[in-house]
């Protein structure tokens, strides 16, 4: 605009100036110095002009250019700007998105770690899994209700606060894959089978960084397997010794008639031997009966019975009035099962007379009462002379026994009733400790 204005100016000045100087050289009054005074001023005056033109255009055309550069250089920021910003905002696009990820991986993460612990939870097997410190790292529920122990109270503790012998010793043997039956005493002071199988835990690169142990409760199937043995054995037996009671009570029977007129005729000092003779008979005819009841099919009239009151009665009637002998029964719980009271009754008597047999100078017999998994749980402990470990394993032997009296049925019968209910009986002793019998009864609701 700057530009115009000059080129503007300049022509009409030229016109002007032609106009004047036109005028001046047509008057008559001039000579011809005069003329070339006029001329020369004329030219001077041009030369200014163009001169002052020269410089203006100059100067803006010098400030267009700066304008221009001005103009290139905030365009080049503006563009660094533009492009920083650009990238600012792609980069924080692919933050979002990346974060986006993140969120989702970790979702599935957090996902698929549930879905394991679901299913860890829902394995009925036992599922322990240790570290090479021998740490324990994770137990599943099944585990805790088989051994007896809580997860809260052995997680990141080292194993020997949660296991005994003989899981202890599998750990020590560091095989690569071990499997096994056991019995085993929980820390709830169960005693169960236990089948363990124990592998090794590896990561990706094959390196091993723990142990994995599962468990399974075998009690149930292991005393399945020992009723179904016991009752063939006991079948067997059975038959055997109703045979041998059959053909010794007659025999019997003829002697203790012959006996009997002996005793009437004779005198002493052979009156005394005659009567030994009788009293040997009548022994040998409990033998009888008592081979007879051993032989005879256990023919159960179940009935609801309530557990507590048989056992306050039958202590009773078994310890008598023996005041060396202090009974505890205990909790004082109501538990149900259906069963034959007069054999069950004959079991705990068996048990509690065998008790007080143990400890004759004196004692405490405890009977505890308890429910569990739908099963009544009744223990006998005394606390005499104990069982030697070496025949701690005949003593439900048919015709085993350690009295001079008897012939060793007392607790094999005991054994078959308890089978024949669906329950189980077993033995704990110790010698000069006592012994503890638990027997296992399906309970009532």
């Amino acid at each position: 605009m700057q530009n115009n204005f000059f080129t503007r100016f300049f022509i009409a000045f030229l016109f002007i100036f032609s106009g004047l100087l036109m005028g001046i050289l047509l008057s008559p009054s001039l000579h011809g110095t005069s003329i070339r005074v006029i001329l020369g001023i004329g030219i001077f005056l041009i030369a200014i002009a163009g001169y002052s033109a020269v410089k203006i255009y100059i100067i803006n055309q010098r400030k267009a250019l700066k304008a221009s550069e001005d103009v290139s250089k905030k365009s080049e920021v503006g563009f660094v700007v533009d492009t920083f910003q650009e990238l600012v905002k792609k980069l924080k696009e692919k933050e979002n998105e990346l974060e986006r990820l993140r969120a989702l991986a970790e979702d599935r993460a957090v996902r698929m770690e549930t879905y394991n612990e679901n299913i860890l939870q829902s394995v009925p097997s036992g599922v322990v899994s240790i570290d090479n410190t021998m740490k324990i790292k994770s137990i599943n529920q099944s585990a805790e209700r088989t051994l007896g122990i809580k997860a809260e109270d052995v997680i990141d503790k080292d194993c020997t606060e949660a296991f005994d012998e003989p899981l202890l010793n599998i750990l020590r043997d560091n095989k690569t894959v071990s499997r096994g039956e056991y019995p085993y005493v929980t820390r709830d002071n169960r005693h169960i089978w236990l089948g363990v199988t124990t592998s090794h835990l590896k990561n990706a690169a094959g390196e091993t960084i723990g142990f994995i142990l599962v468990f399974t409760d075998l009690t149930d199937i292991k005393a399945l397997q020992t009723q179904v043995e016991l009752k063939k054995r006991l079948t067997q037996l059975g038959e055997m010794s109703a045979g041998i009671a059959h053909e010794l009570r007659n025999p019997m029977s003829v002697i203790a008639g012959y006996a009997k007129l002996l005793s009437k005729k004779v005198e002493l000092p052979n009156k005394a031997t005659v009567d030994a003779i009788l009293t040997e008979i009548e022994s040998m005819n409990r033998i009888i009966s008592e081979l007879l009841a051993f032989a005879k099919p256990t023919d159960l009239s179940k009935e609801h019975l309530n557990l507590q009151s048989i056992i306050e009665e039958t202590v009773t009637t078994a310890v008598g009035d023996n005041h060396k002998i202090k009974v505890l029964i205990k909790p004082e719980k109501q538990i149900s099962v259906m069963g034959d009271e007069v054999l069950l009754r004959q079991v705990f008597t068996n048990l509690f007379i065998n008790a007080a047999d143990a400890m004759p100078g004196g004692g405490t017999l405890t009977v505890e009462l308890n429910d569990f998994q739908d099963k009544a749980k009744i223990t006998v402990h005394d606390t005499g002379y104990g069982i030697p470990e070496d025949i701690k394993h005949k003593i439900f032997l048919p015709f085993y026994t350690t009295k001079q009296k008897g012939i060793g049925l007392g607790l094999a019968i005991a054994q078959k009733i308890i089978i024949s209910h669906g329950g189980s009986i077993e033995v704990d002793s110790k010698e000069g400790e006592g012994t503890t019998f638990r027997i296992i009864l399906p309970a009532m609701a």
